[in-house]
């Protein structure tokens, strides 16, 4: 008789201690794949956040600097670098300067690798009383923006003054009812008003500008600038000014720089903040995923071996049973000629078939279960490595518990099994 046909036999006439036997098999397998799946899950899924918070914070940074182009565009030049003799004081409280610097300066600056400032322009601007017309007035002379040379060339914040133009503040053009193309006199120069500008509340509407050399050929100061105007670049120092001034020094050492509208630039600031805090929840997202993954690790470590160890214990338990019922059926075998060795090859083909089945149920059941419980993901997680694994494992551990029982029902005497009958 054929052992593959005994096998058959076998499995037909017990076949509820086959099932139970596959179950077992299939119990250890599912926890091995499931806990698999669900870290490889957890590692995909990490990932999916991780890049998600990374397009967000990118967009996040993309709209912050669109935001903070606006807000220091809308401040206007917040940079101001004077000559180091200036009295800060008495700036502050006239709200001119009163010492000079070369002209040449802004120059240097503008070839110099800083980064940490733009849009430089420099002024000249003093207290001058307009004779015309009786009038305290500041008369400001202005040019183009000097381009910094390892700058792309950006949009000046303030338009070049032709010559002679003038632009006029709220209250030197509002009284007087003038309009761009009105002609005027300011200290025996005729300028044509370009522009006018509406009321701003501060000393801007009663300043005339005008071109930098007319200015510097009215108030005697060819040559010479009172002040180097500039925008800071969004720096997210600590301390901002002092890197700036830091970065100004080694080009001009003889100058000092001032910052102008704190309260705007503390909106900034915030910004920068909320750039930060968007880094952070990147960070902290990596973190998180990692913690998961461990935790599913350390999930895996404990109930993968106790399940072995106890499907283990199963089939063997199942084994010695079969084996015991089987004792007469093995005696009568043993009789008519079939040998030890293919007992045992009988008792080991079944439980291959068991391992081979609860393999296939195993991969399927624990692929289901950690899929499941991981929820959506971009990807599938059908690992064809681990189904091998699953299939070859799962025989060898059913081969392993069954080898001891099947070894000692397999030498067990006929003659003794027959005569106890």
């Amino acid at each position: 008789m054929k052992i593959s046909r005994l096998v058959v036999q076998e499995i037909a006439h017990r076949f509820l201690n086959f099932v139970l036997a596959v179950v077992g098999v299939s119990i250890a397998v599912a926890c091995l794949v499931a806990s698999v799946t669900m870290i490889d899950a957890g590692e995909i899924q990490s990932k999916e956040l991780v890049v998600k918070r990374q397009q967000e914070v990118k967009d996040a940074g993309k709209k912050l600097n669109d935001e903070m182009r606006k807000i220091t565009k809308g401040l206007g030049f917040n940079i101001v670098v004077l000559s180091e003799d200036e009295d800060i004081a008495a700036f502050h409280a006239e709200g001119t300067p009163t010492r000079t610097m070369p002209q040449e300066y802004v120059t240097r600056l503008a070839n110099s690798p800083i980064v940490v400032i733009n849009h430089l322009l420099p002024i000249v601007t003093k207290k001058i009383e307009w004779a015309e017309e009786k009038q305290k007035i500041v008369l400001t002379g202005t040019r183009g923006e000097v381009p910094q040379a390892h700058r792309d060339p950006k949009k000046p914040l303030l338009k070049l003054v032709p010559e002679g133009k003038v632009v006029l503040g709220f209250r030197l053009h509002e009284p007087r009812k003038l309009k761009p193309g009105s002609k005027i006199v300011i200290n025996g120069r005729e300028l044509e008003v370009a522009k006018c500008h509406a009321e701003r509340g501060t000393v801007d509407d009663v300043t005339a500008w005008v071109n930098l050399e007319e200015a510097q050929q009215m108030l005697g100061m060819q040559n010479l600038v009172n002040a180097i105007l500039a925008l800071e670049c969004n720096c997210a120092t600590a301390d901002r000014l002092a890197e700036i001034r830091g970065e100004i020094a080694k080009v001009l050492p003889g100058t000092q720089v001032l910052e102008r509208g704190r309260k705007a630039l503390a909106r900034a600031e915030a910004r920068n903040k909320a750039k930060k805090t968007a880094e952070a929840s990147l960070v902290a997202a990596e973190e998180s995923g990692q913690q998961m993954i461990n935790s599913r690790k350390a999930q895996a470590n404990v109930l993968v071996p106790l399940a072995v160890v106890g499907s283990f214990a199963w089939i063997v338990l199942l084994a010695v049973g079969n084996a015991r019922q089987r004792r007469n059926e093995i005696g009568i075998l043993r009789a008519i000629g079939l040998g030890s060795r293919d007992v045992l090859v009988l008792f080991l083909g079944k439980a291959l078939l068991v391992g081979l089945a609860g393999g296939t149920i195993g991969y399927a059941a624990g692929y289901l279960i950690g899929t499941g419980f991981s929820g959506p993901i971009g990807q599938s997680l059908f690992d064809v490595g681990w189904l091998l694994i699953a299939l070859l494992l799962a025989p060898a551990l059913s081969a392993a518990a069954t080898w001891l029982p099947a070894l000692v029902a397999a030498r067990q005497d006929p003659a003794v099994i027959l005569q106890e009958q």
